[in-house]
């Protein structure tokens, strides 16, 4: 199969679904490639490059309007053409979800757990801080306990802070000292991983012909690599800000998060290059074609400079 058919089919699949999210669409497309190259896009370049998922301008419009008045993006007016940047919250929530979605897995573990106690909260605060301490892949022990082995503290600051409760929560520091069959229990019980575990085989069942189409393809067509880069990030993105980013230790066996990143973090060296020539083109900032991306865009998965090298196998 083609990289051009295998594309075409997961896009069918992607028009398919019954509710086509732009905004979440948008979202992927701020944070993968708008946010590292100076993070202001026109809105008729937004429109553009979403038309071939089958997203229309009016939805288009619509998103992100919504996606402003929910404080996610800033306007500004120039003339009569609409820029969109992210706010100074987006900036910082966009910021916590790019260490997660491009960071390498968690190999080594010292047994450390970080401790959320909320028993001093109402009930209103412990739902916020539950669902805002979630995105940081922190799970239930108890209904006053929330715990992670190893979560990003300055992220977990930043969500406390904004929240308004960085003074009002116990954060504490415990060590495991034994019973790994009953740790990996609490983590099975505490995390979902039977979902997230069978969304991530999901995600390699599609996007491996993606893969290995493109590394065959001798010169990847830019429009094409960036839809390649665009989907393989949307649905990589919806899986791991729902996982919680565990160690080995308390992962179950044959864990396909493993193979997912593998497969993403490949396919992604392969178009991101013909993706950025895309994105040269066809997208324009207030001042013309948006500037070259920056350093932290070809830091991600580990490095974006052995692109050739992954051409020769599926690691």
């Amino acid at each position: 199969m083609s990289l051009q058919s295998a594309t075409r089919k997961l896009l069918l699949e992607f028009q398919s679904r019954p509710t086509v999210r732009a905004g979440s669409l948008i979202t992927t497309v701020f944070g993968d490639a708008v946010a590292p190259r100076g993070g202001v896009v026109w809105l008729g370049s937004l429109i553009r490059v979403l038309a071939p998922f089958g997203i229309s301008e009016r939805l288009v419009r619509t998103s992100v309007f919504r996606l402003a008045k929910d404080g996610w993006l800033s306007a500004e007016q120039h003339g009569r053409r609409s820029f969109y940047s992210l706010t100074p919250e987006g900036r910082e929530r966009f910021a916590q979800a790019t260490h997660r979605i491009y960071a390498e897995p968690l190999r080594d573990w010292d047994g450390k757990w970080c401790l959320l106690l909320l028993s001093a909260l109402d009930a209103d605060s412990k739902d916020r801080v539950r669902k805002e301490t979630g995105w940081l892949g922190f799970g239930a022990l108890s209904a006053n306990v929330l715990a992670h082995p190893t979560p990003d503290m300055t992220d977990l600051d930043i969500s406390l802070r904004r929240l308004g409760l960085d003074e009002s929560i116990v954060v504490m520091a415990g060590t495991t000292l034994r019973g790994d069959a009953a740790l990996r229990g609490l983590a099975h019980s505490s995390w979902k991983l039977e979902d997230i575990d069978a969304r991530y085989k999901t995600f390699v069942l599609a996007f491996r012909p993606l893969f290995t189409a493109s590394r065959k393809t001798k010169n990847i067509a830019p429009e094409l690599a960036f839809m390649v880069r665009t989907l393989l990030i949307q649905e990589y993105r919806k899986i791991l800000l729902r996982d919680p980013l565990l160690p080995t230790e308390l992962l179950p066996a044959g864990w396909h998060g493993n193979a997912a990143y593998q497969l993403c973090r490949n396919l992604y060296r392969l178009v991101f290059e013909p993706a950025e020539r895309y994105l040269s083109t066809a997208m324009e900032n207030v001042d013309g074609p948006l500037p070259p991306a920056s350093p932290l865009a070809t830091a991600r998965f580990g490095g974006l400079d052995d692109a050739q090298a992954t051409k020769g196998q599926m690691k």
